[in-house]
């Protein structure tokens, strides 16, 4: 494993700032019985009262806050107290009603990070809520670079990780069809005449020079692997610099340039290809004429995906509910620990629910991953996964209001990555 490969895989731990982990095998609960159902939500003692507000947004399209415990918690309790308060607002859309689609979106660039109210602003969403985990401080110069899958449109634009930890949503946005679990990916660049290929290990990520070849300014001296990366005009205004190869090709994959430093702009029809370490010298003997990118997706039974125009799908931690089960593992740890939470899934009929729990405060004091999956459970999520969460939580509407109160000081919203947002009217093409 390189370097690079080491700081994307366990970079979901630092990325939404939850800490440390330990994980234990996952369990399988039974979906909530009726009884269980008229109680509320499965937090806290029984005995809480518990308001639901609901608020149409468009047909098909429902907001449901929900408030469970009535007195503030004691600052000092807020990870144990079982009087809560907690605060949920769901979004409920109904794929057979709701007129519009279901997407996922990054803003102006991969590489830059944007509030989600301004996600959904921008997208021209109805609501949306904030989704992957992102580089956020592990890589200051690109904090908005997706920690594991990134697909927007049918472009992957960021792999999905070998870690099992990751969950993912894939979005049909012309079905409205949600599916959760763990995609898989392949890359190479092949040589078109001579049918030479290389593999590629990231996609959009920066690549990393071997710390045993750090201070050599010329990496074909390297006899440690490197890095062997793709980009995208999508990634940002430019490629990132250092020490390497890059080379660019044209929309037909043929070579227009070379470098022996890493650093570009791309227009809107080029595409480049990074390498560190040993691997500039595969790369620079292969980068000659024409060259062939083939891009693979799988899905957890081996099945192709098709990268499709209308495909989207973002990456979570962890997956709450598969086939109506609760299969999310014990844990200790922070992450495991009661923060704010996001929350995505679909019911057994296929109805689509992002929620938010509002957490790390007097006013609502999160939910551990258990109570986590427990609420996704009670919501009837037949298969859920958990996003990004933390300070990153944000449900907006589209004209910039924020349905939750974050948990940054003042209620602010932190700047995310990307987010699933609902949109108004047939797919545009």
């Amino acid at each position: 494993m390189t370097t690079s490969a080491r700081v994307f895989t366990t970079a979901l731990a630092a990325a939404a700032v939850f800490g440390s982990l330990t994980v234990g095998a996952p369990t399988a609960t039974a979906a909530p019985t009726a009884e269980q159902a008229t109680q509320g939500l499965p937090l806290g003692d029984a005995d809480l009262a518990e308001t639901r507000t609901d608020r149409t947004l468009a047909r098909g399209v429902t907001l449901t806050r929900i408030v469970r415990g009535t007195d503030p918690a004691p600052a000092d309790q807020i990870n144990t107290t079982p009087r809560g308060p907690w605060v949920v607002n769901v979004l409920t859309i109904d794929p057979r009603t709701a007129r519009g689609h279901l997407k996922a979106t990054y803003g102006p660039d991969l590489a830059r990070v944007e509030k989600t109210s301004d996600l959904v602003k921008s997208a021209g969403a109805l609501a949306g809520v904030n989704a992957s985990f992102f580089t956020f401080t592990a890589n200051p110069q690109y904090p908005g670079d997706p920690v594991g899958l990134g697909l927007f449109d049918g472009k992957l634009l960021s792999e999905p990780l070998t870690d099992p930890t990751e969950a993912n949503l894939v979005i049909d946005a012309n079905s409205n069809r949600v599916v959760t679990g763990h995609l898989r990916w392949t890359g190479t660049v092949r040589n078109r005449a001579t049918g030479a290929e290389l593999p590629l290990e990231f996609l959009n990520h920066p690549a990393v020079v071997p710390t045993a070849c750090a201070t050599l300014p010329d990496q074909t001296a390297c006899t440690v692997p490197g890095d062997v990366v793709r980009f995208t005009p999508e990634f940002g205004a430019a490629t990132p610099a250092g020490a390497g190869v890059e080379v660019v090709l044209d929309r037909r994959g043929c070579v227009v340039r070379t470098a022996t430093t890493r650093g570009t702009t791309l227009s809107p029809s080029q595409t480049s290809l990074q390498a560190t370490g040993q691997d500039t010298v595969a790369l620079l003997q292969l980068a000659k004429g024409c060259l062939r990118t083939d891009l693979a997706v799988s899905d957890e039974s081996g099945r192709k995906v098709a990268l499709r125009s209308g495909l989207y799908g973002v990456t979570g931690r962890y997956q709450l509910t598969k086939n109506g089960e609760i299969v999310v593992p014990d844990g200790t740890g922070s992450f495991f620990d009661r923060n704010p939470r996001t929350i995505a899934g679909t019911t057994r009929g296929g109805t689509i629910v992002l929620a938010t729990i509002d957490g790390r405060q007097t006013t609502s004091v999160g939910t551990t991953m258990a109570e986590t999956a427990a609420v996704a459970n009670a919501l009837g999520l037949h298969d859920a996964i958990n996003l990004d969460g933390g300070g990153s939580t944000a449900m907006a509407l589209g004209d910039g209001t924020v349905v939750n109160h974050p948990s940054s000081t003042g209620g602010g919203e932190r700047a995310v990555g990307d987010a699933v947002v609902f949109v108004r009217g047939p797919v545009n093409r």
